[in-house]
């Protein structure tokens, strides 16, 4: 039950006599539509109210040859009343190396946590938890490279280290402004049961030479800074700690029929920037479940809070926000995904924290992978 699945699909290649592949002018090509209504303003939110496109991707993935494959991902979204497009995914990676060695370089999400590394689109709730929204910009995506190692033992366990760039957290100076380590270790309980355990380091080189400037952060990123994309993170500190928990339950296996999931993280970020002091710490965590009852129909709860400090020059204002969000989703299929949610939000320090209903609408055309576990 408890599965690894690749981030897509390596299939059998037909080669030429010069080496080429036959699929090589073929790629997999995928657009996911993701569109909403949402009543009210929320506080950290990246969805603002009315009518909105949320996070539409065009993907084009393909075997190379023998020894990699690609992926390309760009992204479609709405902002203060524009569009924007993003390069979200544009990177190679290997393919069949010794030892379960596997390397990626290029543009790509960091795989620190346990909801970073998974596409937008894979949710179960119409937004992130709150904590990603303001530590990682709801998802953190960069330019660099991974080594990823899965050791053999009897049960999942990988290893793995990223260096970026950075500056889709926070500009710098750094030519490496960001490396991470994480690991995972999984595995079967029963034929029913299966559970992971992850644990994520991210250090954050550009975060205390970073301008410490106010503003207000109820769309989750600093006033007067470009985190590359309009929804970068806007708490961000020099080291940030992860450590996040799944545990799934299907009667006999079977995740088609029936499917208890639960899962929780806790975030930690501290040296928040040159004036802060030992407890200037930012930290949030949520606790989720989502019970899939019947094949098309889940139904799901979350609870989260976030503790933020807000830098405004050489001192920090004190938010928080506790979240609570509702849910229930209808699948036609594995393509398509209508969702009803209610938040209900209570904080200080945030404006326009306030309760909200959303509609939600995710359609995928074309090439659909599996998505991780």
């Amino acid at each position: 039950m408890f599965k690894r699945f690749a981030p897509f699909a390596i299939l059998p290649l037909a080669m030429t006599a010069g080496g080429a592949t036959a699929n090589e002018l073929n790629p997999d090509v995928s657009v996911t539509l993701d569109g909403y209504y949402k009543q009210n303003e929320t506080a950290l939110s990246h969805r603002e109210q009315g009518f909105g496109l949320g996070h539409t991707e065009l993907s084009l993935s393909s075997p190379i040859d023998d020894l990699f494959s690609g992926r390309l991902t760009a992204v479609f979204e709405e902002h203060d009343g524009e569009s924007e497009v993003l390069i979200e995914e544009a990177y190679l990676q290997t393919n069949g190396l010794p030892y379960a060695l596997n390397v990626r370089a290029g543009r790509f999400l960091s795989q620190v946590g346990y909801l970073n590394g998974r596409h937008m689109h894979e949710d179960d709730f119409v937004e992130r938890p709150a904590a990603y929204r303001a530590m990682l910009g709801s998802h953190y995506y960069d330019t660099g490279a991974r080594l990823n190692v899965l050791l053999p033992t009897p049960f999942f366990w990988q290893l793995g280290a990223e260096a970026f760039a950075g500056d889709q957290l926070t500009e710098g100076d750094e030519d490496i402004g960001v490396y991470t380590v994480n690991t995972r270790l999984g595995g079967d309980i029963s034929l029913s049961q299966s559970w992971q355990l992850g644990l994520s380091w991210l250090r954050n080189r550009h975060a205390k030479s970073a301008d410490t400037g106010g503003g207000s952060h109820d769309h989750g990123h600093e006033e007067g800074h470009d985190h590359g994309h309009s929804h970068g993170a806007g708490y961000t500190g020099e080291n940030l700690y992860i450590a996040d928990l799944v545990w799934k339950w299907s009667p006999n296996g079977n995740n088609r029929e029936q499917q208890l999931t639960v899962s929780g993280e806790y975030l930690y970020a501290d040296e928040l920037n040159q004036f802060a002091a030992s407890d200037d710490t930012n930290e949030g965590w949520y606790v989720s479940g989502v019970y899939q009852f019947a094949p098309q129909w889940s139904a799901g709860v979350r609870y989260g809070e976030v503790d933020l400090q807000e830098a405004h020059g050489d001192h920090f204002h004190n938010q928080t926000l506790k979240e609570t969000d509702v849910m229930l989703s209808w699948s036609r299929s594995h393509f398509s995904t209508v969702r009803l949610q209610y938040t209900h939000q209570d904080a200080t320090g945030f404006s326009n924290a306030d309760n909200t209903v959303m509609v939600q609408y995710v359609m995928s055309l074309g090439a659909h992978g599996a998505h991780g576990y």
